[in-house]
């Protein structure tokens, strides 16, 4: 079995291999002026933020102040984090489509369903964030509304840890997925076929977008790794399959 950790430690050899390094310069440039630029208005306005959240706890909830004021700093950590990670991956998403499908040959001898040229793989990668973006964001703004209900916000870093787990390996795994032409719908329920792996996967590239910097040029790895996870864990899964039933190969 190849485990998500064995994928990411292999797929993060592989990108800076000299058959594949070339690709991986561009997305890590475009990462690091998209983080310097949001790191610093975040810098600038976390404060605030964090002011005007806690000034809406209700008068009969200020004994509970010194729990609730580090689950607000964790869940706006967690939300300044998400929506970071969304505009970057929006923005390198057709270069890591691109990698994807050049890593798929490097592994398996063979291009993808999917082979085409950086143009048309960009343009079709910008549409394909969109549909992710929709799938997202009303459950991220769901999220974002459970964090500002008393008792209910308790619970709420650990959603935002379990919703983003899930979210990394859709973003991560729907690369080699789209290439391989399975639209966005049979791609979530491969991933839910395989939940284990998946959340494994997912939570792993979660701890590396922590990695201030470090992350920029461990990323690219992760697309390698859902390169050799998509081989290994959902190629043979019939579409459709049921969510948490076992997979059927084709």
């Amino acid at each position: 079995m190849l485990d998500a950790f064995t994928a990411l430690t292999r797929g993060t050899r592989l990108v800076y291999s000299p058959g594949l390094r070339r690709y991986v310069f561009l997305p890590i440039l475009v990462n690091l002026l998209v983080y310097g630029t949001m790191l610093g208005y975040v810098l600038g306005h976390f404060g605030g933020w964090l002011d005007g959240w806690m000034a809406m706890v209700p008068e009969w909830l200020s004994w509970l102040s010194w729990l609730i004021w580090p689950l607000f700093v964790v869940s706006l950590v967690l939300i300044v984090f998400f929506t970071f990670t969304l505009v970057t991956h929006l923005i390198a998403a057709p270069f890591y489509g691109f990698l994807a499908a050049r890593v798929e040959v490097e592994v398996t001898g063979r291009p993808p369903l999917d082979d085409r040229g950086l143009t048309k793989t960009a343009v079709d990668a910008m549409a394909r964030e969109l549909v992710k973006l929709a799938y997202i964001l009303p459950r991220m703004a769901l999220l974002f509304v459970l964090s500002w209900i008393p008792v209910l916000n308790l619970i709420a870093p650990l959603l935002w840890a379990a919703f983003t787990a899930w979210i990394m390996a859709i973003t991560y795994l729907d690369y080699p997925m789209d290439n391989n032409k399975v639209s966005f719908r049979d791609m979530r329920a491969r991933l839910a076929a395989r939940r284990w792996p998946t959340l494994t996967y997912g939570g792993w590239v979660t701890l590396i977008t922590w990695l201030p910097l470090a992350n920029l040029f461990l990323l690219p790895g992760a697309v390698a790794a859902a390169v050799l996870m998509w081989e290994r864990h959902y190629r043979g899964i019939e579409a459709g399959a049921a969510p948490g039933g076992p997979p059927q190969a084709r």
